[in-house]
């Protein structure tokens, strides 16, 4: 039911941008055709026109989710974009601001003046406040915390206090306290009163003087229990917990292993500070996957779909530059046996497999490893037996796949001119290199992420291509060494 759900809002959004496309392709056409018109008052039948054309556009983007307005402003040109940007209601800019990714919202912030960002921003919870600042301007911040009173000061002011990669950074401060005294008749009553909840409260959380923190209290408890019971006899009094300077990382797993919905943020004293709630993790679970997706590629960088030139262009550079030096060590290598391929022209032909078959190799262990960083499972105590494995698998793949490579060598040569060398030793070299190039991508595949780790640096940021690059050059290093020493 999930999947089928997921389906019909994919649905749904992608019919929307072609709704969208649509009204704005008809806009320019019958704007371009009565520009070209010569009649009586042309500038105010122009200008009817216009807004005519715009009307329509205008109500659909009203009855659409800030999400889906943020994706539909993605998937359009720059100039399209703006056009849609200017006729989203003020009201709604921050919510669409905070659903666009962080280079769509570049564009779009640039677009506005300083009095609307300071409106969109004022109109949003603290949390949000603290997740859009770091994009506005230094005057807008400013303006924006002057415009603030002086608790949402203060809370904004503290979750800019902390990494944007923590716990506190992600937390919000909308909640529900209540006392262990009470009953559940008398909580029950308390959040009639309130007659609304903060979105995603699943439990109240438990506190005693002073915010401290002493147990959450799930509602579905408060449902099925005795109206006159205590909320002490039913509370949970070893609820997850985290601190604002915890890894959000960490959280996000915690949540994943726990099935959280929502869990109390305390400081060193377990006084109450805030909560984290899984629609936030989920949005960082997401932006982490993205970014490592754009680092394994060699962006360095969330890059607008519809960017300048020049822009795109320099956000690739770093890695293709990487890239141009790695193939070109890599063909010195090769350059180094340019007399053994002139000797047998079959290794020319059958080298690229050896290289081709490690890189694939160890990028799966690549993949594997960088896994195992990001999830927090590689420690010192398990490394070893991790590589052991790894090696193990290449040594027996190795096996396999040389073994069948051999024997599809021999047979592809053996009645070709080779110069005097056997096809049953050149089938031999080529089953050698398949396995130690593997032996030798395992380890390419291991130590790669786990020494860009080490560093400090996110596992993903590059490893793929340092890989591909050990993989290639050793291929055929130890497939053109090996025939050299053994065939010519």
């Amino acid at each position: 039911m999930d999947d089928e759900h997921e389906d019909k809002a994919k649905e749904h959004v992608e019919d929307s941008l072609e709704q969208v496309m649509d009204l704005i392709a008809r806009h320019k056409l019958v704007e371009s055709l009565v520009h070209k018109q010569d009649m009586p008052r042309h500038d105010l039948v122009e200008s009817l026109v216009h807004k005519q054309n715009l009307t329509e556009l205008t109500k659909k983007l009203d009855d659409l989710h800030p999400a889906d307005v943020a994706y539909i402003l993605e998937a359009l040109p720059l100039e399209d974009r703006l056009l849609v940007w200017d006729l989203v209601k003020a009201d709604r800019d921050g919510e669409i601001l905070l659903e666009a990714s962080d280079a769509v919202r570049e564009t779009l912030i640039e677009a506005m003046d300083n009095r609307e960002l300071v409106a969109a921003a004022a109109s949003l919870d603290t949390d949000e406040i603290a997740d859009l600042a770091p994009d506005l301007p230094k005057d807008v911040v400013q303006e924006l915390m002057k415009s603030l009173d002086h608790a949402k000061r203060a809370q904004v002011e503290s979750s800019l206090s902390y990494d944007e990669d923590s716990v506190g950074a992600l937390m919000d401060y909308d909640f529900v306290t209540i006392r262990c005294d009470v009953t559940l008749e008398t909580a029950l009553r308390y959040l009639r009163r309130l007659g609304d909840l903060p979105e995603h409260t699943d439990k109240l959380f438990v506190v005693e003087r002073d915010q401290i923190l002493i147990g959450t209290l799930p509602l579905k408890r408060m449902l099925v229990h005795d109206p006159d019971a205590h909320v002490a006899a039913v509370m949970s009094d070893e609820p997850v917990t985290f601190h604002p300077s915890d890894d959000a990382s960490d959280a996000s797993q915690a949540f994943e292993r726990y099935d959280l919905v929502t869990a109390p943020v305390v400081d060193a004293n377990d006084r109450l500070v805030g909560r984290l709630t899984v629609d936030v993790v989920l949005d960082y679970i997401r932006e982490e996957t993205e970014t490592d997706l754009l680092q394994a590629a060699g962006l360095r960088e969330d890059e607008d779909l519809f960017t300048t030139v020049w822009k795109a262009a320099k956000n690739r550079w770093l890695w293709l530059g990487v890239n141009l030096v790695t193939a070109l060590i890599a063909s010195r290598v090769v350059g180094a046996f340019e007399g053994s391929i002139e000797k047998l022209a079959a290794l020319a032909a059958l080298m690229p497999i050896v290289a081709g078959m490690g890189g694939n190799s160890g990028n799966q262990t690549s993949t594997l490893v960088v896994r195992g960083f990001a999830l927090g499972l590689i420690n010192k105590d398990n490394a070893q037996r991790l590589l052991a494995k790894e090696l193990g698998i290449s040594v027996l793949n190795g096996a396999v796949w040389g073994g069948i490579m051999g024997v599809v060598a021999y047979l592809l040569y053996r009645g070709a001119p080779l110069g005097g060398v056997s096809a049953v030793a050149l089938g031999g070299v080529m089953a050698a290199a398949m396995m130690l190039n593997l032996v030798v991508a395992a380890l390419a595949g291991y130590f790669a992420p786990a020494i860009i780790d080490r560093f400090g640096r996110d596992p993903a940021f590059g490893s793929a291509v340092l890989t591909t690059f050990i993989t290639d050059s050793m291929g055929f290093f130890i497939f053109l060494g090996l025939a050299t020493v053994f065939l010519l």
